[in-house]
């Protein structure tokens, strides 16, 4: 088969080079999609600063600015995760109706442009909007790029490619610490980072132009006529993929649970406590030290799956990351010390060995037909009842405010 994305699906493979694209394009664009998931926690506390400093962002006399911090940071999480839910289920059914290639590209255009319309966002308000509709794009790109390589390399290790993804967004985010470390955040200079975020668009383009579509779902919409397929999203949600697709949920929910509704809020404790001590990048290189484990721990996901056993792989990581939360937040302190940065470390190895397993184990849950709208539904399934405990957070925030001593450490995150 030609390496044209117009070629007609006769043939059952791609060539090297159509291979190469394929996977490096979706490696690329889940990598940018990691740099923009981690713009909240790596942002919030400045980006609030700014506003109230501006007079956008009024804060209430009895009501301490750490609070207020707090509270717009679960807003942002609670909009990336929601976006991001929206965008899985709109582009994976734009994956498996128009096909993957298309669906990624337009997915990495979304999510840098709407990004880049950030450096001009006057309030808190408009920021969250912005950041709501540019996550569509993030959560669009995972189910199609892991559909795609599933696809375009069938006959290679998938522990191996899964790991490759799975590690492709932790890649992204300890780039972002890097950048950061070269030229911090703070009140007076955020919006920058905005435009640099904004730069995937030029690998949006490239995959539209250039990368080559799935074979199989060619196949698959040759077998079909050769008018395009109708897919309902429907489907997934019906016997017999019903009890996959609920399955699926569940196991997707539990690691993005623990990530976004716990473990991201060492950034912004990290921020806070940084500040404290005069010692401004010790975010940035938490988020570093944090990339440099979650890499190797998604990389290793897909293995372990293959050697322990999808449900023993599971389990174990599932076990150490409640244990490794547990103590980072309750028995160390932030700063340049070995206890906290070694925890942080480990709560970057253990927890996301679940993103290499994911895009090991979610793909082949479902058809060819259905594969990036099932494993799309699956996985930002997860991030709305995420959503939703995240934003029970306000009720802890208001009532361990101004106890950090009866908690622990971990009652300074914000």
């Amino acid at each position: 088969m030609s390496d044209s994305p117009h070629a007609d699906g006769t043939s059952a493979t791609l060539s090297s080079v159509g291979r190469q694209l394929v996977l490096w394009s979706a490696f690329l664009g889940w990598m940018f999609a990691g740099v923009e998931m981690q713009l909240v926690p790596l942002a919030t506390r400045s980006a609030i600063t700014s506003f109230v400093a501006d007079g956008t962002l009024a804060i209430p006399a009895a009501v301490a600015q750490k609070e207020v911090i707090g509270k717009w940071f679960v807003h942002y999480i609670a909009a990336f995760l929601l976006g991001a839910a929206l965008g899985g289920l709109v582009f994976g059914w734009l994956g498996d109706r128009s096909g993957r290639t298309k669906a990624m590209g337009l997915s990495i255009l979304w999510y840098s442009l709407f990004t880049g319309l950030g450096y001009w966002a006057t309030d808190a308000n408009q920021l969250l909007v912005l950041r709501f509709v540019a996550c569509m794009g993030i959560g669009g790109m995972w189910p199609n790029g892991v559909a795609l390589v599933a696809e375009a390399w069938p006959d290679v290790s998938r522990p191996a490619l899964a790991g490759l993804i799975g590690a492709a967004a932790n890649v992204g985010i300890t780039v972002l610490g890097v950048i950061s470390r070269l030229h911090p955040l703070t009140a007076d200079s955020w919006r920058w980072l905005m435009l640099v975020c904004a730069t995937p668009a030029l690998l949006g383009l490239f995959v539209l132009w250039w990368v080559p579509e799935s074979p199989r779902w060619l196949a698959g919409r040759t077998s079909h006529g050769n008018g395009a397929r109708a897919v309902p999203a429907a489907e997934v949600f019906r016997p017999p993929l019903l009890r996959l697709t609920l399955f699926g949920i569940v196991l997707g929910t539990i690691p993005l649970l623990g990530a976004w509704g716990a473990s991201k809020w060492y950034v912004l404790w990290a921020d806070r406590i940084g500040a404290e001590l005069g010692q401004l990048n010790l975010k940035s290189d938490a988020q570093i030290v944090w990339g440099v484990g979650a890499s190797i721990g998604s990389l290793a996901g897909g293995w372990l799956a293959s050697r322990l056993g999808r449900r023993a792989s599971y389990f174990l990581v599932s076990l150490g990351s409640v244990l490794i939360s547990a103590y980072l937040f309750r028995a160390s302190t932030p700063g340049y010390n070995f206890p906290f940065m070694a925890a942080v470390f480990l709560l970057g190895l253990i927890p996301t060995v679940y993103f290499g397993w994911l895009p090991f184990y979610l793909p082949e849950l479902f058809p060819t037909r259905v594969r990036a709208t099932g494993a799309g539904v699956a996985f930002n399934f997860g991030r709305i009842i995420s959503a939703a405990v995240t934003l029970s957070s306000f009720v802890f925030l208001a009532l361990y405010q101004g106890r950090e001593k009866e908690i622990g450490a971990g009652g300074s995150m914000v």
